[in-house]
C-alpha cells in the first residue's frame, strides 16, 4: 500500500508513475477524502482538546466549591461532538483505505518503461540451448513414454491441470526440492520454514493478493481461508503487526511448499503439460530487510535463484520486467526464464521482486534500531527458489535422448538414489 502522504505531496508524479503500470487514479475521489478526513480529524482534535481543558475547569470548580453544572453540560455537548466526529474519520479512513488497497506500487527509477513483456529488458544469458541431432519430444510425451507422468488419470480425480507422478518421476520431484532446500539453507544460509497451506484474508491482503485478485484464489467454501498460491503469503505475514530489531536484519527464510491458482484466462501452449497446474510444488525465497538495503538483497536473491538454474546446467537468461509487465505490488522483478525446448523459447521459472514497504505497509511491519522509538517500515522480497515443476519439465526436456531416456544432471543424481537416467516405470507402461 502507497503512503497516503507520498500521494498527497508527489500528486502529479504519482499520478504520472502509475500510468506506466496503466493504472488511472482518480485524483479527484482520492484529495476530495484526503481533504474531508483531515478537516473532520482537526475539528475532532480540537474538541477533545476543549474536553480536556474543560475536564480542568470542573475540577478546579469543585476544588473551590462552585457551581459546575454549566461547564458539565458543555461537556456533554462536546463528548457529544466527539463521538460523532470520530464516527466521521472511521468512515473516511475505511474509504481511503479501500481507494488505497486497489492502487497498484509504483516501479522503480530503474524500471524499463513499457505496455507488456515486449518492454522487458535483457539482463544476462546464461549457456546455450541444446542442440538435438533426433526429432524432440515435449516433457508429455517423454513423460507418458517413461511412465512416469499421467494427466489422463489425474483428470479423472480432479479434472484438467493437474498431474500424477509415478516412480522416478516422483522421485525426481522430490529430489529437485531437496536439493533447491539444501542448496538455500546450507549455502545461502536461508532459514527454512514450513508454513501453513492455507491463509485468511489479512494474510492475502498484506502481500496484495486481496482484494483485487479474489477471482485467481482458490476460496475454501464457508470460512476466512484460501489455499495459497505461493509460500510468499504466508511467509510474509509470520511478521504482521510486529516490530523487527533492525540490527538482526535482514531475515532470510526458504519455503518448500504446495501452491494452488485458478490459473484463469491460460490458453494455447500454456493448457497442455506442467506450465500452468491448478496445483504445484515451489521452493520459494522470502527476505525482509531495511529500506536502504533492498535492492542489495535483490540482486543477492536473483543470484542464489540463478545457482539453482546453473548448477543443473539449464540454459537460462534474466530480464527486468518493464512496468507495464509487473505485477501489482512489485516495485522492480527480475525474471528467470529458462529454455524450453519444444516450445523453442525461454519461459519463465522464477520471478525475483522487491516490493519495498508496500506489502509492509499492509501487514504492518516495521523495524526500528535497540534504543530508539522511531519506527520505520521494512522492505519485503520474494522470488521462487525454483518453481520445481517447470524445473522437472525444463531437466525432461534439456537432458532427453534419442532412446527416450532422460539423463539426470550429475549434482542431481546423489538425490535420486545415484541414478543416472530415467529409463521408465515398468508398471505403468503396460
Amino acid at each position: 500500500m502507497l503512503d497516503r502522504a507520498l500521494i498527497r505531496e508527489n500528486l502529479d508524479l504519482v499520478e504520472e508513475r502509475l500510468k506506466t503500470k496503466s493504472f488511472k487514479l482518480d485524483r479527484e475521489e482520492f484529495l476530495g477524502l484526503d481533504q474531508e478526513e483531515r478537516s473532520v480529524r482537526r475539528e475532532w482534535e480540537e474538541l477533545r482538546a476543549l474536553r480536556n481543558s474543560t475536564s480542568d475547569e470542573i475540577a478546579e470548580l469543585k476544588k473551590q466549591g462552585q457551581a459546575a453544572g454549566h461547564k458539565i453540560k458543555q461537556m456533554k455537548q462536546v463528548s457529544a461532538g466527539i463521538k460523532k466526529l470520530d464516527e466521521q474519520v472511521k468512515m473516511l479512513n475505511t474509504r481511503i483505505g479501500e481507494l488505497l488497497a486497489l492502487i497498484p506500487n509504483l516501479p522503480h527509477e530503474s524500471v524499463p518503461v513499457g505496455p507488456d513483456e515486449s518492454s522487458n529488458t535483457l539482463v544476462r544469458t546464461v549457456g546455450e540451448p541444446p542442440q538435438f541431432d533426433f526429432p524432440i519430444k515435449d516433457h508429455v510425451e517423454l513423460g507418458a513414454n517413461l511412465g512416469i507422468l499421467d494427466l489422463e488419470r489425474a483428470s479423472k480425480i480432479a479434472g484438467a491441470r493437474f498431474a500424477n507422478y509415478y516412480g522416478a518421476g516422483a522421485l525426481l520431484e522430490r529430489a529437485l526440492m531437496n536439493f533447491m532446500l539444501h542448496v538455500h539453507t546450507r549455502e545461502h544460509s536461508y532459514l527454512e520454514i514450513l508454513p501453513p497451506f492455507m491463509a485468511n484474508r489479512s494474510s492475502f491482503f498484506g502481500t496484495g493478493n486481496l482484494p483485487k485478485f479474489e477471482a485467481e484464489l482458490f476460496h475454501v467454501e464457508g470460512t476466512d481461508y484460501f489455499l495459497v498460491p505461493t509460500a510468499e503469503v504466508p511467509v510474509t505475514n509470520v511478521f504482521a503487526g510486529e516490530i523487527l530489531a533492525e540490527e538482526n536484519l535482514p531475515l532470510s527464510f526458504v519455503s518448500s511448499t504446495p501452491c494452488f491458482r485458478s490459473e484463469a484466462g491460460s490458453y494455447g501452449q500454456d493448457t497442455k503439460g506442467l506450465i500452468r497446474q491448478h496445483q504445484f510444488n515451489k521452493v520459494e525465497l522470502v527476505k525482509f530487510c531495511r529500506p536502504d538495503d533492498s535492492y542489495k538483497q535483490l540482486e543477492e536473491l536473483t543470484s542464489h535463484a540463478e545457482e539453482i538454474l546453473r548448477r543443473l546446467e539449464l540454459p537460462y537468461r534474466v530480464v527486468t520486467l518493464s512496468t507495464g509487465d509487473m505485477s501489482f505490488s512489485a516495485a522492480k522483478t527480475y525474471d528467470l526464464e529458462v529454455w524450453i525446448p519444444s516450445q523453442n523459447r525461454y519461459r519463465e521459472i522464477s520471478s525475483c521482486s522487491n516490493f519495498e514497504d508496500f506489502q509492509a505497509r499492509r501487514a504492518n511491519i516495521r523495524c526500528k534500531t535497540s534504543g530508539s522509538r522511531r519506527t520505520r517500515f521494512v522492505h519485503t522480497l520474494n522470488g521462487s527458489g525454483l518453481a520445481v515443476g517447470r524445473t522437472w519439465l525444463a531437466l525432461m526436456e534439456n537432458f532427453q535422448e534419442e532412446a527416450g531416456t532422460v539423463r539426470i544432471p550429475e549434482v542431481l543424481r546423489p538425490w535420486m538414489y545415484g541414478m543416472e537416467h530415467l529409463t521408465g516405470q515398468p508398471f505403468m507402461l503396460s
